[in-house]
């Protein structure tokens, strides 16, 4: 490929690029305002940020819910290539594919519970917690007898746990800190933080978890909720707009960069049988 055609080929893809992050926010908004809002459209501010103009234009004037939103959208962005959505979006992408072919392949990733809905199954594991309890604000006693409940049904507390991290979810920190500055009282912020001192010493005693520590879909839901976003099947919608951020910003690196088609490693028959004796043999 002649310098010439590298050159157009990045032009392309940054104006590809730059037009998808821009126009993001306003097309999630008008999939949100049209499903629960009777089709009653807001039209974009230019006066806003980035991430204060998606809160304006899904319907919302308070502050809070700008700053909220500055900071979903960043900690969203990406937090490490190997995720499934980013490296979706560089997988495909790799093939010379345009961003737009990329990023709706990495936002397809989005759709499995292990990633793009995990903050939705934390409150709809809340509210089924709330909802056997009594509803309220439970006691850290009964919120400890649910979560041993839950691991001994053999079902998992999600919200907790990280494949990467082996530590408190820095993302976690941050919406932590948040909820301490903005959020003076509410129930389900309330058992998220419970949540934290309760549920890693009993995934310790257990022996087999590696990461008992809260990740950022443990308390991201929770403030949403508290705002007002109480339509949690649209936070992979969000999830989706705030990941474009990243993993687009890398397209055009990857482009820049020369990197070549991204290809997984082969292997024989032979090796798979290989591989099971000795891991039949180590156990």
């Amino acid at each position: 490929m002649s310098k010439t055609s590298v050159r157009n080929g990045l032009t392309e893809q940054n104006e590809d690029v730059m037009n998808l992050i821009a126009k993001l926010p306003r097309i999630a908004a008008y999939i949100f305002r049209r499903t629960y809002f009777h089709d009653e459209h807001i039209e974009p501010d230019k006066n806003l940020d980035w991430s204060a103009n998606l809160a304006h234009m899904l319907g919302f004037k308070n502050d809070d819910v700008k700053r909220l939103m500055r900071l979903y959208t960043t900690i969203h962005a990406d937090h490490e290539g190997g995720n499934v959505s980013a490296h979706t979006t560089h997988l495909v992408c790799s093939a010379l594919s345009d961003a737009y072919q990329g990023f709706s392949a990495g936002v397809n990733g989005l759709a499995g519970p292990l990633h793009g809905l995990a903050n939705q199954e934390v409150i709809r594991w809340i509210n089924k917690l709330r909802d056997e309890l009594g509803g309220g604000k439970p006691s850290k006693e009964q919120i400890e007898q649910y979560v041993r409940k839950t691991l001994d049904s053999g079902q998992l507390v999600p919200g907790f746990g990280h494949a990467v991290l082996r530590k408190t979810d820095p993302r976690y920190t941050a919406q932590r800190e948040f909820a301490d500055k903005y959020i003076e009282k509410d129930d389900i912020v309330q058992i998220v933080r419970d949540l934290k001192d309760i549920v890693p010493p009993i995934l310790q005693e257990t022996g087999k978890v590696t990461n008992p520590w809260p990740n950022v879909d443990a308390h991201s839901g929770s403030l949403l909720m508290h705002y007002g976003i109480i339509q949690y099947d649209f936070y992979t919608v969000l999830f989706g707009v705030s990941r474009s951020l990243g993993v687009l910003a890398s397209l055009c690196w990857d482009r820049a960069l020369g990197m070549p088609i991204e290809r997984p490693k082969s292997v024989t028959t032979e090796w798979v049988k290989q591989f099971v004796q000795e891991e039949v043999g180590q156990n």
